[in-house]
């Protein structure tokens, strides 16, 4: 059984720049996206930039005083009691109590 389909009624064929059921033909618009920002966000930029090149220029760690901790600890007679308890003190202050 063959099937043959002459047509589907009037259409006109798509013509570039008009839309399909419309006359009047396509407008190109020149818009142009743009950003705005608050100033509350130009200064929180600022400080975020700021904090970056600080932290940049300072080192995370003194290597000083980090060789002087670790010679501490590796001396036996550095943990005593009265260092434990200082050290227990300050935990204690640091959590208000």
């Amino acid at each position: 059984m063959s099937m043959t389909v002459t047509g589907i009624g009037h259409t006109e064929p798509i013509q570039p720049g008009k839309r399909p059921g419309r006359n009047e033909p396509v407008s190109q618009s020149v818009n142009s996206d743009s950003i705005s920002l608050s100033s509350e966000a130009i200064e929180k930029s600022e400080l975020y930039r700021a904090i970056e090149v600080v932290a940049a220029a300072a080192p995370d760690v003194r290597a000083d005083r980090v060789a002087e901790l670790k010679a501490k600890i590796n001396d036996p007679a550095y943990i005593n009691d009265r260092i434990i308890n200082a050290t227990a003190d300050k935990i204690m202050e640091s959590f208000g109590l």
